[in-house]
Order: structure tokens, then sequence, then C-alpha cells
């Protein structure tokens, strides 16, 4: 059994398809292919189900997908432990960001951080929060970039900096020319979201039920935060959105609610015992020294 072939199943077991495996992989189809059914006479058991639209696990196959998964994330921590042992901060780094936090700081984040750090080699996987909690338990990512608090006992958390929620309304809204906001004034309004699984649905559900005592009236849910915003654009609702998120927009109108209105709190996020390479570590401190610099600023 070769480390190779059990990286190749573990590719075609989440494509669900050979050659869109191999191109992940960067290695040509026949060869993967190849090196599948070696694998296969290795445990002496079929692994896929080869179909007309795509390929299945096996029992065989599900049976050892947890296990090659943990050999390669294991050969995978062995290999950085021993790179990290050299003075340069290096290697590969692995973060993880919501989406609603990812297009709005990562770029001016990930832009200056590989200028302080050049030799470190920087991927970023976008997903909802119980999926990047799953990536830092199974150690597919080093770090996250995530609303806090998290219950998870095995995470670390350290909390960077925290950003109001604002009222957004299209214009010619009522509320858009009010001049003040309450989140009791919203309990008639019609809601557009994003998707359940979304902490940022969760939130504003959660500000409402506790801030104000309501359930607010959903009228539909979208699952990109700027699709979101058309959709109030063209007059369907409101929402609460992030300050992060706000852009000049000539057809929304953006509310500070008052008294002082919603917040959420944005940390970094890694395994509690897992090894925490160089370059996690320095991003983690350079993360909290970016923030603090700023602070002083008033920036």
């Amino acid at each position: 059994m070769e480390i190779h072939q059990l990286r190749y199943f573990v590719a075609v077991s989440e494509t669900g398809n050979f050659s869109r495996a191999a191109k992940n992989c960067h290695v040509a189809q026949p060869s993967l292919s190849q090196q599948i059914k070696k694998l296969e006479e290795t445990v002496g058991q079929p692994l896929f189900e080869r179909q007309t639209r795509g390929t299945t696990l096996t029992p065989a196959g599900w049976l050892l997908l947890p296990y090659a998964r943990r050999i390669l994330n294991e050969i995978s921590e062995a290999t950085r432990r021993v790179g990290d042992l050299g003075n340069d901060v290096s290697g590969r780094l692995a973060i993880g960001v919501l989406p609603t936090i990812a297009p709005y700081l990562l770029p001016q984040w990930l832009e200056e951080f590989s200028h302080t750090y050049p030799k470190v080699e920087l991927t970023v996987q976008e997903e909802i929060t119980p999926r990047l909690l799953e990536a830092i338990g199974e150690g597919e990512i080093d770090l996250a970039l995530l609303s806090l608090p998290l219950a998870a006992p095995f995470l670390e958390s350290r909390p960077l900096f925290s950003e109001a929620f604002e009222l957004v309304v299209p214009v010619g809204h009522p509320l858009a020319t009010a001049r003040t906001v309450a989140m009791g004034d919203l309990a008639r309004e019609s809601f557009i979201l994003l998707h359940e699984g979304h902490c940022l649905s969760e939130q504003a559900l959660d500000f409402c039920h506790t801030e104000a005592g309501f359930t607010p009236k959903i009228r539909c849910r979208s699952a990109q935060l700027e699709t979101l915003l058309a959709l109030i654009r063209a007059g369907m609702g409101v929402s609460l959105v992030p300050q992060m998120a706000i852009r000049s927009d000539p057809g929304l109108v953006y509310r500070k609610l008052s008294p002082e209105g919603p917040r959420r709190q944005i940390g970094l996020t890694w395994h509690r015992t897992r090894f925490c390479s160089s370059a996690a570590k320095a991003f983690i401190s350079w993360g909290t020294q970016r923030i603090a610099k700023n602070s002083l600023k008033g920036g």
C-alpha cells in the first residue's frame, strides 16, 4: 500500500469522478486508475462501484476512507513537524475563513502577511462554520477566521476584533429616512437572510429574538451576501449585515441601530492539541499585532 495510492483513493472518493480526481492530483487518469486498481488488489476488495455518471464507494471503500484520511493527515503533520525545525518561517499554511469575512478582509491581510513572510505557501478554504470546524478537527486546515464564541472543546481561540451590524434597506424604504431605528422597528419587516448553516443568518435571528422579542418573517434566503444585497436592492426585504461588508451603493441605505446595536466578534481558531507550525504561529501573532496597531491608530 503506497501513500500516493491512498491520496488518489481519497481524491476519487471526494470528487466521485476519476477524471476530476486525476486533475486535482496533477496526474494522468490512466495512471491514477492503475494505482487505484493496485490498491484494490492489495486490500483484496473493490473500493469503488464504477457507474455511468460517476463512482461511489463500496462498503470496503467506506471502511477504508477514514483510515486513509487519518494516515495522510499524520504523514502531513509529521512532514511539517520535521520541516518546522528550521529557523525560517516557511512551509504550507492552510487558512479557513467564513464567506462573510473572506472577500472583505482576506485580500489585504494575505498580501501583507505574504510580504512579511514570503516563504509561507498560503491556501484558503472558504466554508461555513460547521465545515470549517470539521476541517480543523481533521487537520485539513491549520486555523480559521470565525465568529466567536465556539463551544467545541478541542478548539483554542484568540479574539481579534468586534464589529457592529447595520440595517440595510432599499432606497425609498420608510426606515431609510427615519431619525432612529431600533430592533423593535423591524418586527413587521420581511427579512432576506443567508441559508441555514451560515452563522450570520443565525446571529440575525438571535438578535431579533433576544434584543427585540420577535421572530422575523423570512421572505427568502441566499447563499451569497452579494446576492442578498441585490435582492434588498430590488425591494424584496431588509437585513442585518456586518460593517466590513458595507459598500457605497446608490440602491441601498445602511442605518445604525440604536441604542447600541448587535455586534459579532471575529477571532482566530485552531486545534488545541494538534501541532501548530511556525507559519501558523506567525499568522496568529501577526494578526493580533495588526489589529492592535490599527486600534492604536483609531482605524
